[in-house]
């Protein structure tokens, strides 16, 4: 299920379904889509607050509804992350998306949004940059609206030139629909029914300011919990800010990746600029890809919007 490709003019609802921000940060960044040549629609409760809330549940849920059932909103795109997303998939009424597929986009937090909208319903979503990203990055700016604005064809998403992917574990090329996004947030959905399904995907990871022997915790989770060992690749993007200020007691990130994750034979291909670091490449989640260990890029097979 596709929502329709993007177009200058066209009207882009902004939610928030997980933290807060000041009513003047988020005039500020609505400008800047404004000034790329888009309406805005912003959620009833885009402004609340409620503690580290953006709002009440169900205040929240109500904004995500009302945005893909308004039939002149084109994509739905998430201010920012942070916390409470989770929150929300109780009070989700899943056929109005059903019925009213559209472009869904956001990244950190929103990970179980993007999972849960391709896994329940087969809808095309995109781990992207949000509203309070730098989309004055070119190369960020560049991904998303090729993506959004060309995806209704195959198409390739290279890592910039001088950040070249690494290949472990690759004997040839792997094909698989892409799933994931940040590991903290796919681990708090294992043993609940909107945990991810990995069988015979390519597992997509990032995270930021998570110290070595969390990410440890995090993938040796997912070990347990058979999660890794069903992947047909793991893709590994940006782990923003990971590090310690020494490491007399602890890991490296690099080792306890090389431990965790290149020691299962899984092919893994990491240093993909897909995170919370910039720029911030565009991914389709739940579209069929290739990772090629003869690219510097992932080969996207199929449209992503129509």
């Amino acid at each position: 299920m596709l929502g329709n490709k993007l177009k200058y003019g066209d009207t882009i609802g902004v939610i928030a379904p997980a933290s807060p921000e000041d009513r003047s940060v988020i005039e500020e960044k609505l400008t800047v889509l404004k000034e790329l040549g888009f309406k805005i629609k912003a959620g009833k409760h885009l402004y609340d607050h409620k503690g580290f809330l953006a709002g009440d549940d169900i205040h929240r849920a109500e904004d995500l509804m009302s945005l893909f059932y308004a039939s002149d909103i084109k994509m739905v795109l998430c201010f920012r992350g942070g916390y409470g997303t989770m929150r929300l998939l109780p009070h989700l009424d899943l056929d109005v998306i059903k019925s009213n597929p559209k472009i869904f986009m956001g990244f950190s937090d929103i990970t179980v949004l993007l999972n849960i909208f391709y896994q329940k319903l087969g809808l095309i979503t995109f781990h992207g940059p949000m509203v309070n990203s730098d989309l004055k990055d070119s190369t960020t700016l560049n991904s998303m609206l090729t993506t959004l604005m060309e995806g209704d064809r195959p198409y390739n998403i290279y890592n910039p030139p001088d950040t070249p992917l690494n290949y472990i574990n690759f004997k040839d090329s792997v094909e698989g629909r892409i799933v994931g996004g940040n590991l903290a947030l796919i681990c708090s959905t294992l043993g609940t029914k909107y945990e991810i399904n990995t069988d015979n995907k390519i597992l997509f990871l990032e995270d930021v300011d998570e110290p070595p022997y969390k990410v440890d915790r995090m993938l040796t989770q997912l070990i347990l919990s058979g999660k890794l060992h069903r992947c047909k690749a793991i893709l590994l993007g940006q782990f923003t800010d990971c590090t310690l200020p020494h490491y007399e007691r602890s890991l490296t990130l690099e080792e306890v990746i090389k431990d965790r994750i290149y020691n299962l034979g899984v092919p893994t291909c990491s240093n993909f600029m897909s995170g919370h670091g910039s720029p911030k490449l565009t991914l389709p989640i739940g579209a069929k890809v290739a990772l090629d260990p003869n690219s510097n890029g992932i080969r996207v097979l199929e449209k992503v919007v129509k």
